[in-house]
């Protein structure tokens, strides 16, 4: 659905397309993560153009999770659960896919990038990637790894096909428009009952403060621009959301914006 950035209710979105569990869009290209019934159930990752029509499906294995499209709509990023449906728990596994839509390579799964942490070459089998988010120049991407039950942000690089770890304690993270911020949750107390707030990180000085937004956000926040972010949180109706969104300074106070909608992207 396209909603105006004024909109406040139902009502004022315009329908089409697809169905899809994830969404995300930018330039002229839609990313369309779908998850449809059988035995077994089958996942699929649509790319779409501005029309909303069908340029390319891939077949998926698992539950739809996260999608980002790069500022340019070249490339493109989903992560898929395999085991498990929550980052709550420890007991899940995932699987991150990054397609070109340029060259159409297609990485099947990020687990085979070469890690550094810490300093140094790091292996184990317990490796899981998620939440990508491209810079401007569609080489350069962060995204979150988790390995022996802590998480990390990574940055990455496509060329060379090497991530190292930043910092810990950081998931689902989104690049600013400008380059210069990373939007993240992060893990403030132990269990699976409401264990994240959104943060922003200051990629200059690596100074991070919390946002307004109090609530435990489980969303990869889409920047609306250089002050606002979106996130989706769970609605009145069991298994249903709204999309709300809070300046970036970390003043302020969250507002909903749009009832009954997930998977915020702005589009110009």
């Amino acid at each position: 659905a396209v909603s105006p950035a004024t909109a406040r209710e139902p009502g004022q979105r315009t329908t089409g397309g697809p169905r899809c569990d994830r969404f995300y869009a930018a330039a002229r290209t839609g990313l369309c993560l779908q998850r449809r019934p059988g035995i077994p159930p089958r996942s699929y990752a649509v790319v779409l153009d501005e029309h909303l029509r069908e340029k390319r499906r891939i077949g998926l294995t698992g539950i739809p999770n996260r999608a980002r499209v790069s500022a340019s709509g070249r490339m493109l990023s989903w992560t898929m659960f395999a085991t498990g449906d929550s980052y709550a728990t420890t007991s899940f596994s995932t699987r991150t896919s990054i397609l070109d839509t340029r060259t159409g390579y297609l990485i099947k799964n990020m687990e085979g990038v070469p890690l550094t942490l810490d300093g140094r070459r790091y292996h184990a089998p317990d490796v899981n990637y998620w939440g990508v988010t491209f810079a401007r120049d569609d080489n350069t991407f962060y995204a979150t790894v988790s390995t022996a039950g802590k998480t990390y942000l990574v940055k990455g690089d496509l060329r060379t096909w090497r991530a190292r770890t930043l910092r810990e304690n950081v998931e689902c993270p989104s690049l600013s428009p400008d380059n210069t911020r990373l939007a993240f949750k992060k893990r403030v107390r132990d269990g699976a009952r409401d264990p994240w707030r959104l943060y922003v990180l200051d990629l200059r000085t690596f100074k991070e403060h919390p946002l307004a937004e109090t609530r435990s956000v489980d969303d990869q926040a889409a920047w609306l621009d250089d002050a606002t972010l979106a996130y989706a949180l769970p609605g009145k109706e069991t298994g249903s959301s709204d999309i709300w969104t809070v300046p970036a300074d970390g003043h302020g106070s969250p507002a909903r914006r749009i009832p009954d909608a997930s998977s915020p992207a702005r589009l110009p």
